[in-house]
């Protein structure tokens, strides 16, 4: 028991993870708090954001496909680097729109993503508790029209954010024993 225990930490712990979602969701959060679970390296895709992106979404624009384009491949570097590595890595990046993370797996075809996704009314709340977020809420209608769910061929789970933190890394953890079995 200890042994298989080992073997399915050790196979999450070399995996690199996306953290998807819509901005509120808690993608930053979920994503630390993963990569802890795991003791792997965490990386806030936001903190990758050209300025003018962040200039734009700040602005209440969304972005487009070719503004999040750069963006996205600079992510893929890192996911490929951790590859190339062996490492593990958890990566918090929106992925709303399958094509982006298609762009994300051409770095690691292994990539797992983890969606998070809740009730629009949930979202929007959290986002207007975190004040000075460049994010506004106003966002969240463009972000939630943009989304693509997982598809079935995709590698990845779904959580619901109406559970608690601590629920959804148990379920992360158990989707880590049963994809291990």
């Amino acid at each position: 028991m200890a042994e298989s225990l080992d073997r399915w930490m050790e196979n999450a712990r070399r995996r690199r993870w996306v953290v998807m979602g819509v901005s509120g969701c808690g993608k930053s959060e979920m994503g630390r708090r993963l990569a802890d679970a795991l003791g792997i390296a965490y990386a806030e895709g936001d903190d990758d954001h050209p300025p003018a992106n962040v200039a734009k979404m700040a602005a209440g624009t969304p972005l487009t496909d070719i503004d999040r384009r750069d963006w996205l491949l600079l992510l893929q570097s890192r996911i490929a680097a951790a590859a190339a590595r062996n490492e593990g890595l958890v990566l918090s990046c929106s992925s709303l729109k399958r094509r982006y993370r298609d762009l994300l797996r051409a770095g690691d075809p292994a990539l797992v993503f983890v969606h998070l996704h809740g009730d629009r009314a949930l979202i929007a709340q959290r986002m207007h508790q975190r004040p000075g977020h460049f994010m506004p809420p106003a966002l969240l209608e463009s972000q939630l029209r943009d989304l693509e769910p997982l598809q079935a061929d995709e590698a990845g789970i779904v959580l619901d954010i109406a559970d608690t933190p601590e629920q959804l890394i148990e379920q992360l953890m158990q989707h880590c024993r049963q994809q291990a079995d």
